[in-house]
């Protein structure tokens, strides 16, 4: 199972040709998060070697809730790699990419546990092991909890950067989050109240989580915000991030607030439009990860709801999608 840290499976293509070949597929278009960019030439020369017709989306991508639709238009089938699906469609074929390493690094994260018993979540390149990530912390003792979330995480154990509700599942007062990164793991632990343990299995390095400092960061945002002249509420077009009936209750919290529809939330954009601050309601994390590019504050909406006073501070949320 274990290939060593950092080694990537490859994308298995005599299967997907299988599988392209069952739906009647002849023209294929390729979708690659940035992650995945490279491989793009070497799986397209592949396909068509295999006798497709083959294009590949050149847009930024930034999940499975981001389909390259406009490519689709081209194409009889999309194959979107590196993500599990958030939406089924009969034209759209998922391609979660596995990401293996040796279970043992998680000896990295044993120090740090204070109980017998946590919760424990990834991300879907590692969800393929969480069975024996939990194997191993049973041999030390350490009862692992690990379920599915809600129908945007339907896998055992993982998480999405939009959505915590696998960690929120386990019930557990400690989780521990194995991935890479610090939004994830800063995520489970503003939308559980939990202490998180993070490891990254491919550097080995373990810490505690403090999710304050993003908070206070945050703060700092919403207090620039406070005093904006306009806010533009902004809805995505993408299929997958369109959430326009909470940026219509949104709106309907200041008379200062209207609807803005975006395809690609950008900083060019919002000087273009020139609202004094912006309230996004696309991928939660453009306004968290992001706000550094912005020209102005970007708020969201659990933050935006704290200054219209319809939510208390002390119930500061994470942005989260969640099915219904």
């Amino acid at each position: 199972m274990s290939q060593g840290a950092g080694c990537t499976s490859l994308i298995p293509i005599s299967d997907l040709v299988r599988r392209l070949r069952e739906r009647g597929a002849e023209r294929v278009a390729l979708q690659f998060p940035a992650g995945l960019a490279r491989r793009a030439p070497g799986v397209a020369a592949a396909l068509r070697d295999a006798g497709f017709d083959v294009i590949v989306s050149g847009d930024p991508c930034y999940g499975a809730c981001d389909l390259a639709l406009d490519a689709l238009v081209h194409a009889d089938v999309l194959v979107h790699f590196g993500h599990a699906p958030v939406e089924e469609r009969p034209d759209v074929i998922y391609e979660p990419v596995r990401i293996d390493f040796d279970v043992t690094v998680l000896s990295r994260a044993l120090p740090l546990l204070e109980s017998r018993r946590v919760g424990l979540v990834t991300t879907v390149q590692h969800v393929h092991l969480v069975d024996a990530m939990a194997a191993y912390l049973g041999e030390h003792e350490i009862e692992a909890v690990a379920v599915p979330g809600d129908g945007r995480t339907p896998l055992r154990g993982q998480v999405l950067g939009c959505n915590f509700a696998a960690a929120r599942a386990t019930g557990a007062d400690e989780i521990l989050f194995v991935g890479t990164g610090v939004f994830h793991p800063t995520g489970v632990q503003l939308a559980t109240r939990a202490r998180v343990v993070a490891l990254d299995p491919l550097t080995g390095e373990a810490r505690s989580v403090d999710a304050s400092r993003l908070v206070r960061r945050r703060a700092a945002v919403m207090a620039k915000a406070a005093d904006a002249t306009s806010f533009g509420i902004i809805v995505s077009t993408k299929s997958g991030q369109q959430r326009m009936d909470i940026a219509r209750r949104l709106v309907a919290l200041s008379d200062r607030a209207f609807l803005v529809a975006m395809r690609e939330v950008s900083p060019a954009g919002m000087l273009d439009l020139g609202f004094a601050c912006y309230v996004n309601t696309a991928c939660p994390r453009l306004a968290y990860d992001d706000q550094i590019r912005f020209p102005v504050p970007v708020l969201a909406p659990p933050e935006f709801e704290i200054l219209c006073g319809v939510r208390a501070w002390d119930d500061y949320a994470i942005d989260e999608y969640l099915s219904p």
